[in-house]
């Protein structure tokens, strides 16, 4: 196949070069805000804090996991919520309140037993450069910094939070030929 080959992916052309990364993922790091949520956050007056998931995110998640791909979290922020939300999707490396996201990716390779070629990274801000430059896949959202999205290899056509991370699921799932399997359909 040629780079100049396109594929039909399930939220429009994918190119060859994205369908080529995406074949090999073995393991899926994800940042939370502006990813899994559309990066606000609410505290209310007694100082909770507050964060919204889009359930297609989680049912992309869990698709993934179930289909042998790995899903691991590195966040600069620590909430309860994420522990929560998280563990609740069956995701068993979670890495919160981490300033360096290098630190925790070297140890998920070995962890994994993965090379960065076989990991997907997907994030939407400046802290998640330095783990998108060494990675198989670097996926920054649709609502992104422009910076991040000029050093990534795929922008999701939808924003964080709204669906971004189903659409990066549903791309591995289906460039892998896991995606009905996944979903529970016969093929």
């Amino acid at each position: 196949m040629s780079n100049s080959q396109v594929h039909q992916g399930l939220y429009g052309p994918v190119s060859d070069d994205i369908w080529q990364r995406a074949k090999k993922i073995k393991l899926l790091i994800c940042d939370v805000d502006g990813v899994f949520s559309d990066g606000r956050i609410y505290l209310s007056n007694a100082g909770e804090e507050l964060k919204a998931f889009h359930t297609r995110d989680g049912y992309g998640i869990r698709s993934i996991l179930t289909s042998g791909i790995s899903v691991a979290v590195i966040t600069g922020r620590k909430s309860a919520i994420v522990e929560n939300r998280m563990t609740a999707l069956g995701v068993s490396h979670i890495y919160q309140g981490v300033d360096d996201k290098l630190t925790p990716f070297k140890e998920l390779l070995s962890i994994y037993n993965v090379t960065p070629d076989e990991v997907a990274y997907i994030g939407d801000d400046m802290v998640d450069l330095p783990v998108m430059k060494e990675v198989g896949l670097a996926v920054c959202v649709a609502d992104g910094h422009p910076y991040v999205k000029q050093h990534c290899q795929m922008i999701t056509r939808i924003n964080g939070g709204n669906g971004a991370l189903r659409e990066l699921t549903d791309l591995l799932l289906v460039s892998q030929d896991k995606f009905e399997t996944a979903h529970g359909m016969s093929i």
